[in-house]
């Protein structure tokens, strides 16, 4: 059986896409306009922009037809951590993924990306993020100088958000939770302690 989402979760998923690639397209546009420039220096750093912003775009591509489309669908197996560390080359995040994450099931994998997003999302001045199997499911830490878990955050989280209420800020928190009912698994969102804050997944009931 399919996830099923209101139109309007399609409508804030759709706009939060293009705002991800907005920025690479956008300097690919940029570099494209540098190489009517008479200047060698010009063309060639015109020529590695163009090469830079298209490998982020294909990258920010790969990420999210996994984590919203369909685990497994294709004829290569998508490895979760290749892809993830790929989403977050060059940024204020790391990612590592324990050995034995790397090896979950699809569907795992594509619920542990979902929460690698979030967890990342949780670390505005930066930090990591580690990924590692537990307990039959998975545990998504974030670590950083500064942890933001908002109320919105934990509100997107639980079974009965309002559709109505969701913003393009809290329409991937609400996906994932309902991919985690997808794959039978109960979400848990912890931030006790300073400056850490600890996604976990695992089977329901």
């Amino acid at each position: 059986m399919g996830i099923e989402v209101d139109f309007r979760v399609l409508e804030l998923l759709c706009g939060r896409l293009c705002h991800e690639l907005i920025s690479p397209v956008g300097a690919i546009n940029n570099g494209v306009e540098l190489l009517d420039e008479d200047d060698p220096e010009f063309v060639k750093e015109a020529m590695a922009l163009i090469g830079q912003s298209a490998r982020k775009a294909g990258q920010r591509l790969q990420f999210y037809r996994f984590a919203y489309g369909t685990a497994g669908a294709g004829t290569t197996p998508i490895d979760g951590r290749e892809i993830s560390a790929a989403l977050l080359d060059g940024g204020k995040v790391s990612c590592a993924w324990t050995a034995e994450a790397a090896n979950l099931a699809p569907h795992w994998q594509r619920l542990a990306c979902n929460l690698l997003l979030l967890a990342a999302e949780m670390l505005p001045r930066g930090g990591a993020v580690r990924v590692r199997p537990l307990d039959g499911g998975i545990e998504v830490t974030a670590e950083g100088e500064t942890v933001n878990i908002t109320d919105e955050l934990r509100a997107a989280l639980e079974p009965g958000m309002p559709i109505d209420a969701l913003t393009p800020r809290t329409v991937h928190a609400y996906y994932t939770a309902r991919l985690a009912q997808h794959v039978g698994a109960r979400l848990a969102l912890a931030g006790s302690e300073p400056g850490r804050g600890v996604l976990t997944a695992v089977p329901a009931g």
